[in-house]
């Protein structure tokens, strides 16, 4: 079996809803973000899956949510924008495109992450 990681960032703004504590109110992170992806079979030149075309893919969804408040987003009007949330949704938008997609890790500090994966 192979693996593939590929790794971006992005920043944007969140306050979570019905929190007690200081993230109640809205406050920044530059995100980071992570997505794995599974398979057992090359291509005849020993690829599994382009680098190139896998951050193409995981630029598109990213760029939804760069530079915004979350909680202003339509994806995060039911679910609050946590960190556990907003892995969840990047997962579904982009196993729409990648079908070996198996996690995805959204750091919101350099020691605090949650993940989503199947």
């Amino acid at each position: 079996m192979f693996e593939l990681q590929v790794e971006s960032a992005f920043d944007s703004a969140h306050a979570l809803r019905g929190y007690k504590g200081k993230c109640e109110n809205l406050h920044g992170h530059t995100w980071r973000v992570q997505i794995f992806l599974q398979g057992d079979k090359l291509n005849n030149i020993g690829i599994m899956t382009d680098f190139k075309d896998i951050k193409a893919v995981l630029g598109k969804v990213i760029d939804q949510l760069d530079h915004k408040n979350l909680n202003d987003l339509p994806q995060f009007q039911k679910d609050n924008p946590s960190s556990e949330n907003v892995a969840k949704w990047i997962y579904g938008e982009l196993k729409k495109e990648l079908p070996g997609l198996v996690k995805v890790s959204v750091w919101e500090s350099p020691t605090s992450c949650a993940s989503y994966f199947s």
